[in-house]
């Protein structure tokens, strides 16, 4: 090969070089920029992961979920939701709290309900905010979470502060009562059972957060509803709930009163017993006197404690009799209408009968 090609073969091999450290520098940038994106990419996918599923919030909205969908029995299993006796002692709580509550039947689903806020604390405990809609109401539920192990790389996640709270709940008038569309009867769910004093609250275990519509409609009583939101883990919220008699149970205690004063009625002296009227003469009666109701008492009836009393209210009554006169032996015949007042209490007996008891009224 003659020397001069040789040369420029030479030259052009050096010529060539930089060119291709160029080049192989441009691919090494490349492959780091694009390394770097591979891994801020997995860093958010991760991210995202743990605010989406394994973060305090992603655990305490899977909570609201579960209620949202009436999943009552599964929102149960979550990790420090459910307590026994000792844990609703030292929360301040009944610790004979009715569970009857905590299921799907009882439950109003929430809308709209989401996360807002969540912080960490020195503790270890996070706060989460969460809002939600619970019927006409907005409401706002703080949580109390702590971690609870791990799964992998993953954590999990329980409630510091179990979510439950209780209703103390005293019905007026009324056993039996309906918590949004769910029978219950106090009975049922009073620590004491069939032997509980009626005016005794009952304690009811409740979700939080949940709207609870409490309401009576029996053929003795009936009350509007009363909507109580539960918005706040382990608090105590009394409801007290005065029923009012229905014109049904009002009509059948009228009918009872009639007939029993129409009883009274039939006896035959001046002074029937147990019998709220009567007449007292100073003379001598030739025959047996004969009584009859002119006016019947007009029933009403009035909340007494767990049951009802008969207000006060006048009736008339009508004797005939012959009276003889002690001092000149003389008799007149008295027609007189003898005006008198009734009053009473009438008492539900645990068998759902009512038991009336009639008095002067005085």
């Amino acid at each position: 090969m003659p020397r001069a090609d040789h040369e420029d073969q030479m030259d052009a091999s050096r010529r060539a070089r930089p060119k291709r450290r160029r080049t192989l520098a441009r691919d090494l940038t490349a492959l780091t920029i694009v390394g770097v994106l591979l891994v801020g990419a997995l860093g958010a996918t991760g991210a995202v992961l743990y605010r989406d599923l394994y973060s305090p919030s992603a655990f305490v909205a899977r909570y609201l979920d579960l209620l949202t969908s009436k999943q009552a029995a599964e929102a149960l299993t979550l990790p420090g939701v459910a307590v026994d006796s000792s844990q609703l002692t030292a929360s301040g709580l009944p610790s004979d709290a009715n569970q009857a509550l905590l299921r799907a039947a009882a439950l109003a689903p929430l809308t709209n309900a989401s996360v807002t806020d969540a912080v960490e604390g020195a503790d270890g405990i996070t706060t989460v905010t969460a809002r939600y809609q619970a019927g006409p109401h907005e409401g706002t539920t703080v949580f109390r979470v702590q971690r609870a192990g791990w799964m992998g790389v993953a954590p999990t996640w329980r409630f510091a502060t179990s979510p439950l709270a209780a209703i103390d709940l005293t019905v007026r008038g009324a056993t039996r009562f309906t918590v949004n569309g769910f029978d219950l009867d106090t009975r049922q769910v009073a620590a004491q059972g069939a032997d509980a004093d009626p005016l005794d609250p009952v304690a009811l275990l409740v979700f939080s957060p949940g709207l609870y519509s409490i309401s009576v409609d029996t053929p003795v009583s009936t009350s509007p509803g009363v909507a109580v939101l539960s918005d706040k883990p382990q608090a105590s919220i009394p409801v007290d709930l005065q029923t009012q008699p229905t014109a049904e149970f009002e009509n059948a205690v009228q009918k009872q009163v009639e007939a029993f004063l129409t009883e009274c009625a039939t006896q035959q002296v001046l002074q029937p017993t147990g019998c709220p009227f009567g007449l007292v003469v100073r003379n001598r009666i030739e025959d047996a006197p004969v009584w009859t109701m002119e006016q019947q008492p007009a029933v009403s009836l009035v909340p007494d404690g767990a049951n009802w009393a008969i207000e006060r209210v006048p009736a008339v009554a009508r004797i005939q009799v012959d009276i003889q006169s002690i001092f000149d032996g003389s008799v007149r015949h008295l027609d007189e209408a003898v005006p008198f007042y009734v009053a009473g209490t009438v008492t539900i007996l645990p068998d759902g009968t009512a038991s009336i008891q009639i008095t002067d009224g005085s």
